[in-house]
């Protein structure tokens, strides 16, 4: 079975007619489709369920040329198709924006149990935070599209991080481009200030809707005693009405 590179390669060759360029961005523009439509299913069928939706957003994007030249310059490679197909794992991504941390390891699992999408690495920085401070959940994961004659598994990074880390991230990265990776020391140190205090937000958050969900729990256990309390004592109040009318006939 040829391995998802090999598989991009042969893909070249069969519209060898085409601009390889082109190629190669259709087929990541079609697994990010395949990967949107399973994720808002899922959002769906959570809704269905349990009645609360985990995804409050979802963000796609393909990586711009610029950008995938830059990283390969970065890892040593020369720019090519195969090059970036082989060794830059990020060109199509998705991005997942939750309310809770909780939210982040229940949609891992349920992305990890789709039978027909393979996971290929997970980088866990919220356990494990990066030292400029930032946090989110990695999933590569590689998903087949089935072509016209053949089939291509393509990779796709998922990301998942709550409102809060979003946040953080989008303003870490506009300084680290803004300075090009060498931001001045007071600014990387604030930028860790903030990263705490998000953290701290997570969990406090967290906590909140859990003693609000145990306040639901418990009001609702409540009412269910209260119906069962009046069917009860109705039940009573309606056995010496039936027993005088039995008398009386």
């Amino acid at each position: 079975m040829m391995r998802g590179e090999q598989q991009v390669e042969a893909a070249l060759k069969s519209y060898e007619d085409v601009d390889s360029w082109k190629t190669v961005i259709f087929l990541y523009n079609a697994a990010l489709k395949e990967v949107g439509t399973k994720l808002e299913i899922l959002n769906d069928e959570f809704q269905h369920v349990h009645q609360y939706n985990p995804i409050e957003h979802i963000k796609t994007r393909i990586k711009t040329p610029e950008s995938i030249v830059k990283k390969l310059k970065r890892y040593g490679y020369e720019t090519s198709i195969e090059n970036m197909v082989r060794y830059i794992n990020d060109i199509a991504g998705v991005r997942l924006i939750c309310s809770f941390t909780s939210d982040i390891y229940r949609l891992a699992e349920m992305i990890g149990n789709q039978s027909d999408l393979k996971v290929l690495s997970i980088k866990d920085y919220i356990k494990n935070p990066k030292e400029s401070g930032y946090k989110s959940y990695h999933m590569l994961v590689s998903i087949p599209i089935f072509l016209s004659d053949s089939v291509v598994d393509t990779k796709v990074e998922i990301q998942i991080r709550t409102i809060a880390m979003d946040f953080w991230a989008s303003l870490e990265h506009k300084i680290y481009y803004k300075f090009e990776g060498n931001a001045p020391e007071y600014i990387s140190r604030d930028l860790r200030e903030c990263a705490k205090m998000v953290s701290e937000l997570d969990e406090k958050m967290l906590s909140l809707n859990e003693a609000i969900q145990e306040c639901i729990l418990q009001q609702e256990n409540r009412n269910n005693m209260d119906d069962v309390l009046d069917h009860v004592i109705g039940n009573r109040k309606e056995q010496p009405k039936l027993q005088a009318n039995g008398t009386e006939g």
